[in-house]
């Protein structure tokens, strides 16, 4: 058995505060940005349905694998509150790192941290922070300067930034930060044509954003989504030696080259969420994917939980149960030592984020 008694969840959201009927939980269960469920379908007839009917119902008094219904009929008899507080604290999870950068009624890391009994720092999502700047920015002059002010002001307090548009918004074609007259240029007419509260969309300015945030010296966490991270190699090289990590997130199905990039440049790391949050019953094949191909200092735990508390606890369970699986094999075989196993787990599960976040 490979023990890993604490995690850290090295990227997640807070939960909604919010009671859920069943069509609304559902759509929870689905990948970010999915369509809503087929008539005559259910989200729940997923891997991560089916392994949320498997570890969540005996925390709230049920037997695993109960049916929808009952399990949202005792979830609404306990309460959101007493319901995130089973669900949280039973998880393991002993550190949030979380993203507050999406909409929607969620908690925030000091409430996720009250409700679970455990540690939480923020990650500042790039995008929001800059249309904040430019909402309160009247000329060019000033949205750039207080995009930098901004930038480096949020480095004091969070532990990494995060961006969800830079990657699909260029950065793959041209790495290189752009010059200040393209900078210059890009702000004026993006802004000129900005309906009020809209999205960074333009590519030179996102590109600009990244680079403005390596300056700051906080690790940069990239949502890699459905493209191949392969592609992000241009960046990775013209970043290394500045003192920034580069972090790629939500990579599966492209893990492999994921975990390629971060066994290349020594300072990218590959994220396990996808593993844990959506493959399920399958989670340790990929998992050991993962480990044929990245160094192990490289590779990091995290649920990428949203508004579901039902999401940390599936992922920390499945990640647990495919981590020991794999490791257990290989120490049986021969090919590993218990201690070797059990070092590297501790590692994947809190060590190398405890280092590449420099939590205490």
């Amino acid at each position: 058995m490979i023990d890993t008694p604490r995690l850290v969840d090295q990227y997640c959201h807070g939960v909604l505060r919010t009671e859920l009927g069943l069509g609304t939980f559902e759509s929870h269960l689905a990948p970010a940005g999915a369509p809503a469920a087929a008539a005559g379908t259910t989200f729940f007839d997923t891997q991560t349905g089916f392994a949320v009917r498997r570890w969540c119902p005996p925390l709230l008094g049920l037997e695993p694998h109960c049916p929808p219904a009952r399990y949202l009929a005792r979830r609404r008899e306990l309460g959101v509150l007493e319901t995130g507080r089973r669900l949280l604290r039973a998880s393991g999870i002993t550190t949030y790192l979380v993203d507050t950068g999406p909409p929607g009624d969620l908690t925030g890391p000091a409430e996720l941290a009250a409700t679970g009994e455990a540690a939480a720092h923020e990650i500042v999502r790039l995008e929001p922070l800059a249309q904040q700047v430019a909402d309160t920015s009247g000329t060019v002059d000033a949205f750039l300067a207080n995009l930098a002010d901004a930038v480096h002001g949020a480095a004091a307090g969070a532990v990494a930034f995060s961006s969800a548009a830079g990657v699909r918004g260029g950065l793959a074609a041209v790495p290189e930060p752009p010059g200040p007259g393209e900078v210059r240029g890009a702000a004026g007419r993006w802004l000129a044509r900005r309906p009020a509260g809209g999205p960074v969309d333009d590519p030179v300015l996102l590109r600009h954003l990244l680079w403005v945030a390596v300056g700051a010296g906080r690790p940069l966490q990239l949502h890699v989504g459905d493209r191949d991270p392969g592609s992000l190699a241009g960046f990775a090289a013209a970043t290394g030696g500045l003192g920034t990590d580069l972090v790629l997130l939500h990579s599966y199905p492209h893990h492999r080259q994921a975990a390629r990039l971060a066994a290349h440049f020594p300072h990218v790391h590959a994220d396990l969420g996808p593993v844990v949050a959506r493959t399920g019953a399958r989670a340790a094949a990929v998992l050991a994917e993962f480990l044929e191909l990245a160094p192990f200092g490289k590779l990091l735990f995290s649920s990428g939980a949203r508004a579901l508390p039902e999401l940390h606890v599936v992922a920390a369970g499945v990640f647990r149960g495919a981590l020991s699986r794999v490791l257990g094999e290989w120490v049986g075989d021969g090919a590993w030592s218990r201690t070797d196993a059990q070092r590297v787990a501790r590692m994947i599960a809190e060590g190398n984020a405890k280092r590449v976040y420099r939590l205490a």
